[in-house]
């Protein structure tokens, strides 16, 4: 049985506005055998939680801990018992950074996929970290050092200029509590010029299936990201809070969907990981490699990553 998955967006504004996303439908937490017993909330800040939120916190630590005891969120990387080839590196990259899942139709968000053109940085990425006024210090002091280390991964990664700030920012990455979240969508186009009415929605009625978020705007309609803006839910537990710091994060940089087939990989609807693996990091290096340009079409792009791919494993060309 699948598990609850988190919530990825992206969009390009620029001559038309366009949106991919993983929203699977929430599954049920499995009943053949009794919940963990609760976690007592923890969340303290200078402003009382809602009972919304303390409700929220209660049921995350208890899917957490069902994961847990499943053997899912690994945070090894993947191993032995995860082996690919180069050929499945190419493949894996071609359907994670070459298509969407999710498409606008009418004004919502369906399930269709469809091939679009590489996307990512080519400016330096600066990261901002903001809490809303529920989160405690304990857990502000955890989740900074939580992207000080993934900003450092990611650009050993893509060999891209990329790191956190406490000043000017192109990507937005903010930890809210539910109430706090409803507020702040309609401060989105601050963060995201040219966002609309429906993206705007999308992030306002977010419902507990939904982890956290992020979109990434390519405001020139060229394949450029210029801007992005990450949503964490303050009531996760420490696992679930740091992958989707990882995943939304890398989505951001341009890795936009998921695939069943990818492992050991993040991107898999299946939870297996919680943190990015060594497959990961090494679509991040395919994707910022300069033999690949942003706006590359899916039948440019895909031959010259296969080469790639087998340079990065050690395989003959």
């Amino acid at each position: 049985m699948r598990a609850l998955r988190r919530h990825i967006l992206s969009m390009s504004v620029g001559a038309a506005l366009t949106l991919s996303a993983c929203m699977p439908a929430p599954s049920p937490i499995p009943q053949q055998r009794p919940m963990p017993p609760a976690i007592t909330p923890t969340l303290s800040g200078p402003v009382a939680p809602t009972e919304r939120s303390l409700e929220l916190e209660r049921y995350y630590a208890r899917l957490q801990s069902d994961l847990l005891t499943r053997g899912l969120l690994r945070t090894d990387g993947g191993g032995p018992d995860t082996p690919f080839s180069s050929r499945q590196l190419a493949q894996n990259f071609n359907q994670i950074a070459l298509r969407t899942e999710y498409t606008s139709v009418g004004g919502r968000y369906v399930e269709q996929s469809q091939p679009q053109t590489l996307r990512r940085w080519t400016a330096p990425v600066r990261i901002k970290l903001d809490f809303g006024d529920t989160v405690s210090e304990a857990d502000k002091a955890r989740d900074r050092s939580t992207l000080g280390s993934l900003t450092s991964k990611l650009a050993r990664a893509t060999n891209h200029s990329i790191s956190e700030t406490r000043g000017s920012a192109n990507f937005h990455v903010f930890v809210l509590a539910e109430n706090e979240l409803r507020d702040f969508a309609p401060q989105l186009p601050q963060y995201m010029p040219g966002i609309g009415d429906d993206l705007i929605r999308t992030i306002q009625m977010m419902d507990r299936s939904t982890f956290c978020a992020v979109l990434a705007s390519d405001r020139f309609n060229d394949g450029r990201t210029t801007d992005a803006v990450a949503i964490i839910r303050a009531e996760l537990p420490p696992l679930q809070r740091l992958s989707c710091f990882h995943e939304e994060i890398a989505q951001g940089l341009g890795l936009t969907n998921d695939s069943p087939y990818a492992r050991p990989s993040i991107f898999n609807d299946d939870d297996e990981f919680a943190t990015l693996t060594s497959h990961d990091e090494l679509l991040l290096r395919i994707l910022y490699d300069p033999r690949l340009q942003p706006g590359m079409s899916p039948d440019v792009a895909d031959p010259i990553a296969k080469v790639i791919a087998r340079e990065l494993m050690g395989e003959d060309i």
